[in-house]
């Protein structure tokens, strides 16, 4: 079935949400569903994980895999009209090693993709990455200045990265949104596998075995667990994706976080908190392949975005913990 068959100009247009089926970009269809929302295209190759099930009451047109969507852009068959674009598909696995195909997936589709918007007066917001910052030496400024001097760590980021690059170079920092998505957790996230939260791992760990097992620290200036991150709600790094989606004036390369570090420490006793129980944690040795390649700190500047007009609060990471455990993980 097709559906851009009797698609007019007149009728409401569309809004596209590649890896629709994924984490962020699931939440994104709800929210957009929850506000009346629902001549949405999704964009997502399903294959044979259980993403699909991220689908399961959401209200959208169509979905579409990437070779067919990508194909489309370049004219091989038609589009409906497009109001937005949320370009939230990309291989995410910072353990990737297949540099040709994190080039071609997560570089080139987003250039296409970004490309197209431009000529067809579409708006885009697409999904960057904080893994662009590397080990943070250069901090975690979003400034363009700031932008130029990153060294990514992983071939994941890089991919992330270049794009960024490549807007910068091009101008386009003035007419579309990039959002540097910091530690962002809950509902949805069931089908990442390794790449799941720690706060969902810890709470099956705990349910399992009563325990969290978090990385020993290898820098003497942190101690065991007390490497930090920024974490964010998923529901606050939506809010976010969707206020830049509906202000084109809110134009650039931003974070996405919550500009407040915590440690892993506080996760574990949050995700026991949440479930009633005593903390329980146990340190472990971290793989000789992550040690060269793990950041020890990440705290995202949070000041750009607001002088662009995001003014709402975020979720600290005890709320955001307890709501996403009592709400969704004990019972699903």
């Amino acid at each position: 079935m097709d559906s851009v068959k009797g698609i007019t100009k007149e009728q409401s247009a569309w809004t596209v949400v590649t890896g629709g089926a994924g984490f962020i970009g699931r939440n994104v269809v709800a929210e957009l569903n929850r506000r009346g929302e629902k001549r949405i295209l999704v964009v997502d190759d399903l294959g044979l994980d259980e993403r699909w099930k991220n689908l399961r009451g959401l209200a959208f047109e169509e979905v579409w895999g990437i070779d067919d969507f990508r194909a489309r852009l370049g004219g091989a068959r038609a589009l409906p009209e497009i109001r937005t674009v949320y370009h939230l598909g990309a291989c995410s696995a910072t353990t990737e090693t297949d540099a040709d195909y994190l080039l071609d997936n997560n570089t080139r589709y987003t250039k296409e993709l970004c490309e197209w918007c431009l000529a067809h007066d579409a708006r885009f917001v697409y999904a960057s990455s904080a893994a662009t910052y590397g080990d943070g030496a250069q901090g975690y400024s979003d400034a363009d200045s700031a932008t130029l001097t990153l060294a990514p760590l992983n071939m994941y980021g890089m991919s992330k990265h270049l794009f960024d690059l490549w807007a910068l170079r091009n101008g386009l920092f003035g007419k579309i949104a990039g959002l540097k998505y910091f530690n962002v957790y809950g509902p949805g996230e069931d089908h990442k596998g390794d790449m799941r939260s720690v706060i969902h791992k810890a709470y099956h760990q705990i349910r399992q075995g009563g325990v969290v097992k978090l990385f020993k620290s290898y820098r003497k200036e942190y101690a065991d667990g007390e490497q930090v991150r920024d974490f964010i709600a998923v529901e606050d790094a939506v809010a976010v994706t969707l206020f830049c989606g509906e202000h084109p004036e809110a134009s650039g390369l931003f974070n996405c976080g919550t500009g407040q570090a915590r440690s892993w420490n506080d996760l574990a006793k949050a995700v026991f908190a949440a479930l009633g129980l005593a903390p329980n944690i146990q340190y472990i040795e971290m793989p000789e392949t992550l040690r060269g390649k793990y950041q020890y700190f990440t705290q995202a500047e949070m000041g750009k975005l607001r002088a662009a007009g995001y003014a709402a609060e975020f979720r600290s990471l005890e709320e955001g913990i307890r709501g996403y455990v009592q709400n969704w993980l004990m019972k699903n």
